[in-house]
């Protein structure tokens, strides 16, 4: 399709002019239609890249090819042209996404820009994000919430500055897909020797910041090739158009196997009947039943039901929005977590983070600032910049501070604990946004690394003990001679209720729990989850020597401590 091309189908419902309704088969479509809907999946993704590369002309063109422009939109955006002997039609495609006046007067992205539109395989929401320098922080935010990244480079130009800062972003971000988008092809001929060369040199920095997925693509978003429709001027490249990736490309279910996470944002109490907990579950799977734990209070219940608008439910997983309703009476205020009890979010009131400063102010250590994380926020200061990270060389830097644009890594230290997964492992529980109170503006946006205690160190098994689960006696006593030898307090027991087990965590100290492996029933099925949670380590088919390396790297047996026999 080229770009003047205005022969554009559009679908219309017609009421019946007698009846005023729609007609039979008419409504049947559209319930099958609404039907076919609910069963898509959703792809959230973003689109970023240096200025004027093309991004809001690519997103147009996507939105445009695939059908998904009302026509009055279009005239909107349809300039004319008079040329020797005839008129010509041409459509702005970046217009029908840059919204703002300032936007359209200097043809670039300054704010993101969401849009919606759906194909028969899957529903879409595009972030556009914006490329000039300034408006990083709007990258960022547009990003933090998508599956995929596009990052647009200008075949001219090839990878700028701006392309790394937004590849090493989305890599901080913990997106798991990367699209090259070599954009503007059709300004060099289509050269396959351009696109490779920046094929070849992006997949080596991509394969600087992380394990995400690339795929590269050549196109041209002003004439729409290898955009929705595979292009004739290309023979070369034989992969998938960027509509085809898009709609096949693998997401969601990442958390679905993590323990359990809702950060409670409201406590719904409409009588004296029913007080609820809502909020929006951030990993794993909830059942009427299962045992939960309330954070910071420690106190555990079970769930008696799951509601949502459209009634209670048996199970719900990430990322709905539920409220739970507890057999027990729990003090849960808003900013509280309930969770899984065996596999509980780490806890911290000092922690190691990335940031991304947004602020013109430079940042102050030891200035009072607002952690905004999940539903509760806190007051923080900065501690220590650790370093600055080099864009260009990925070096880190040191420095005392960071300033807009600029990304590092650097201690924090609140007033009350926080309950957090690593970002790198679940990115709702581990991010948070730092505010300037005096301003109340949004200084930076915040992954956390890992939690610290006072000396800097890391924190061993979220302040919690630890659960060997042993063979039997004689495996037990071996080990226990040993940690005994380094000083380390140890417990040993045949108990297997599982309020004791949670209990034993608590304490602080290792735990060696004989003869696990005979468990039987429920028990035996939730000693089976308990392997996986922090804290808890299968010893069956380890030897003491490796027992004790495992725990030592673990911080429960501190380094140079030596145990006999080792």
């Amino acid at each position: 399709m080229s770009g003047g091309d205005l022969s554009y189908g559009a679908a219309a419902v017609v009421l019946d002019e007698g009846s005023g309704s729609l007609p039979l088969d008419e409504a049947f479509a559209i319930d099958e239609f609404l039907a076919s809907e609910e069963t898509k999946d959703l792809l959230r993704f973003s689109t970023a890249g240096s200025v004027d590369d093309g991004k809001s002309t690519l997103i147009g063109r996507l939105l445009y090819d695939s059908r998904n422009v009302y026509e009055d939109q279009i005239r909107a955006v349809t300039s004319t042209t008079i040329v020797p002997g005839q008129k010509k039609q041409t459509i702005d495609f970046a217009q029908l996404t840059d919204g703002l006046r300032a936007e359209r007067e200097q043809g670039i992205t300054i704010d993101v820009a969401y849009r919606y539109f759906s194909t028969q395989r899957r529903k879409f929401i595009i972030a556009d994000t914006p490329g000039h320098e300034q408006y990083t922080r709007n990258m960022a935010t547009g990003a933090s919430t998508a599956d995929l990244a596009i990052i647009l480079i200008d075949a001219r130009k090839g990878i700028l500055t701006q392309s790394r800062r937004h590849a090493y972003i989305a890599s901080l971000l913990g997106i798991r897909h990367l699209v090259v988008a070599v954009n503007k092809m059709d300004l060099v001929d289509f050269s396959e020797e351009v696109y490779r060369a920046i094929e070849h040199d992006f997949a080596a920095l991509v394969g600087q910041y992380g394990a995400a997925s690339l795929v590269t693509i050549p196109v041209s978003a002003l004439d729409g090739d290898n955009v929705v429709d595979a292009s004739q001027r290309t023979p070369w490249y034989r992969g998938p158009t960027l509509l085809e990736h898009l709609e096949g490309v693998a997401v969601g279910g990442h958390d679905l196997d993590k323990g359990f996470r809702l950060s409670v944002q409201r406590v719904i109490r409409p009588d004296q009947h029913f007080r609820g907990f809502a909020g929006q579950i951030a990993a794993g799977v909830i059942r009427r039943g299962d045992e939960v734990v309330a954070l910071p209070s420690g106190r555990a219940s079970r769930v008696a039901s799951i509601t949502t608008f459209d009634g209670e439910l048996e199970a719900a997983r990430a990322p709905q929005s539920i409220t739970l309703t507890l057999e027990d009476e729990l003090d849960i205020s808003r900013g509280d977590v309930i969770a899984a009890p065996y596999r509980r979010p780490q806890q911290a009131s000092d922690i190691e983070a990335s940031l991304v400063w947004f602020d013109g102010a430079r940042l102050e250590t030891h200035k009072p600032y607002l952690l905004k994380h999940g539903t509760q926020t806190l007051n923080s200061r900065i501690t220590r910049v650790r370093y600055r990270t080099n864009i260009h060389t990925l070096e880190e830097e040191a420095v005392h501070s960071l300033g807009m644009n600029e990304i590092g890594v650097a201690e924090i230290s609140t007033t009350r604990a926080l309950f957090f997964d690593p970002y790198s492992e679940n990115r709702s529980a581990g991010s948070f946004i730092l505010i300037d109170p005096s301003t109340n503006a949004t200084v930076a946006a915040g992954m956390i690394r890992r939690g610290l205690t006072a000396q800097g160190e890391t924190e061993t098994q979220n302040g919690r003990g630890t659960l060997l689960l042993v063979e039997d006696a004689a495996q037990a006593d071996e080990i226990e001679e040993r940690l005994l030898a380094a000083e380390i307090p140890v417990l040993r027991s045949r108990m297997q209720a599982m309020h004791f087990l949670d209990g034993v965590l608590d304490l602080g100290i290792v735990t060696l729990l004989e003869g696990a492996r005979s468990a039987t029933g429920e028990l035996q099925l939730k000693l089976a989850h308990l392997r996986d949670a922090p804290g808890v380590m299968d010893a069956f088919s380890l030897t003491t020597l490796q027992v004790l390396e495992e725990l030592r790297a673990r911080g429960v047996v501190p380094r140079g401590k030596e145990c006999d026999g080792e």
